[in-house]
């Protein structure tokens, strides 16, 4: 996984194996439950801010994820939420479509902020009795990482920079043909100033009308 440009590597973890419910006395009858736990254990005393959980599946139907939360209070007590019930995993629990996809939940999916977790529990249900096992492979945690104000800013100049350097011109005149001309314009005002008297202006006014032939000429 990678955000920003950066490599975010998975949190080492531990995935314990897992436990079928059982139907009957024999363990041959586990796995026709269609019910699979299989809790990963954080870091210890060190809790994960979790922005993603990625795996492959293997004929798992449909995922539960619970995520062991700990409170920030004083009792620091931790607590069980279910952060997402029942994701389907499969097309159809009888047929093939989706049963080995790689697959990913990011923490905007789960119910609950993935804030402060110990322990994460997989809830796994195929209830199609066509595959004998299923399972989840290759399970991975990424830590959510706060952005740094820093960089934003950084990034925000290079981007303003890069704008200044290659502007959008479609569609624009060129703007060196612009500046010559407004310069162009700038000099033909001031020789005009200069040039300007009170009896310039007064030539068109005679005894209260206007020189036919001066009114011609202009």
């Amino acid at each position: 996984m990678s955000g920003s440009g950066v490599d975010i590597q998975p949190v080492s973890c531990t995935i314990k194996p897992p436990v079928y419910l059982h139907i009957g006395d024999t363990k041959a009858d586990a796995a026709r439950s269609g019910v699979c736990v299989v809790d990963v254990t954080l870091p210890f005393g060190k809790p994960v801010n979790i922005e993603e959980i990625t795996f492959k599946n293997y004929y798992t139907a449909y995922v539960t994820v619970r995520l062991l939360r700990k409170s920030l209070g004083p009792e620091a007590n931790a607590k069980w939420w279910t952060a997402l019930r029942d994701l389907p995993l499969m097309d159809n629990p009888h047929t093939e479509g989706g049963s080995q996809d790689y697959c990913s939940i990011h923490r905007t999916q789960m119910q609950v902020e993935a804030d402060h977790v110990s322990s994460v529990r997989l809830i796994l249900r195929q209830p199609s009795s066509t595959w004998l096992t299923f399972g989840l492979e290759h399970i991975q945690i990424f830590p959510h990482t706060k952005p740094d104000p820093e960089k934003e800013v950084s990034d925000w100049l290079s981007d303003l920079t890069l704008v200044d350097q290659h502007p959008d011109l479609e569609g624009l005149p060129d703007p060196q043909t612009v500046s010559s001309s407004i310069q162009q314009m700038w000099a033909l005002t001031e020789v005009m100033q200069t040039n300007q008297t009170t009896a310039s202006i007064g030539r068109f006014d005679v005894d209260g009308c206007y020189d036919i032939n001066l009114l011609s000429l202009t």
